[in-house]
């Protein structure tokens, strides 16, 4: 019973992390920005989605080529 109760949690973490889609597509944890936004944006993290964007963009010349495909892709 014991070992069940240890392996669940296991299984249940191994299946969300399986399950996710930035995890599917590409192998990594990170495809895109969040990198970059916690390097150059730390100071607006907190502030929404809309501020990190606007300090992305201010920050466009610095960002990893990955990030910077993201922001090409979405139309930013």
């Amino acid at each position: 019973m014991t070992r069940v109760l240890f392996a669940f949690p296991i299984v249940a973490i191994t299946s969300i992390a399986m399950s996710c889609p930035a995890s599917a597509q590409s192998g990594r944890p990170d495809p895109g920005c969040g990198r970059d936004a916690a390097r150059y944006c730390r100071a607006v993290i907190n502030d929404g989605d809309e501020a990190v964007l606007a300090c992305l963009k201010q920050n466009r010349a610095r960002l990893s080529k990955a990030c910077a495909r993201v922001l090409t892709d979405n139309g930013q």
